[in-house]
C-alpha cells in the first residue's frame, strides 16, 4: 500500500472561541491573468485543537485529516 503525504499549510488563527476547535485563515498570492499583478486570496478553515492551545493572531501549522465533523477536516500540527 502506498504512503501518501498529508497536506500541510501555514495558517493564522482568527478565532478560538469554540471548544477543541479554532478558525484559521490561509493566505496565498495568485497572479492576475490579464494585468499580471499578484492578488491576495484567503481561505478559511476550521481546525481540531484538542487542548485549546491556539491563541488569536498566532501562526500555526495545520495538516489535512479525515473529516472530524461537518466542517472540520484539518488538525493542528504545530504551534
Amino acid at each position: 500500500m502506498e504512503n501518501k503525504k498529508t497536506k500541510t499549510l501555514l495558517a493564522r488563527v482568527i478565532s478560538n472561541k469554540m471548544d477543541k476547535s479554532a478558525t484559521v485563515i490561509v493566505e496565498r498570492q495568485v497572479k492576475h491573468p490579464v494585468n499580471g499583478k499578484y492578488i491576495k486570496r484567503t481561505s478559511k478553515f476550521h481546525i481540531h485543537d484538542e487542548n485549546n492551545e491556539c491563541q488569536i493572531g498566532q501562526q500555526v501549522l495545520i495538516k489535512q485529516s479525515k473529516p472530524i465533523s461537518k466542517t472540520k477536516s484539518w488538525l493542528l500540527a504545530k504551534e
